[in-house]
């Protein structure tokens, strides 16, 4: 992981950490080429979290953005979510 990631997961997790009492509700938003087995990966990773998920496609239909709202333990489990889906070739974190 580059610095400037590291750097971005650090701040995160303090900005996490100070303003939420975890479990907490959390709202994952992402951006994928609209290919189905990548939206596939993003919904798998959340499966038996009890997780609500939307995707909606871009007007083009070239991207999708998915929207995952699930209940987190911490702010750590977070962004080991993030970090876990950042292998998704394509994905954008929003």
């Amino acid at each position: 992981m580059d610095k400037k990631t590291e750097d971005f997961y650090k701040r995160l997790k303090e900005e996490l950490s100070n303003s939420t009492v975890w479990p907490s509700e959390y709202l994952f938003k992402f951006i994928v080429p609209t290919d189905n087995k990548k939206i596939a990966l993003v919904e798998n990773s959340f499966d038996n979290m009890g997780a609500v998920i939307k995707t909606n496609a871009s007007k083009n239909g070239k991207y999708t953005s998915i929207s995952v709202n699930t209940t987190m333990k911490s702010a750590q489990s977070v962004i080991d979510k993030y970090q876990e889906l950042s292998t998704i070739e394509g994905i954008i974190s929003l």
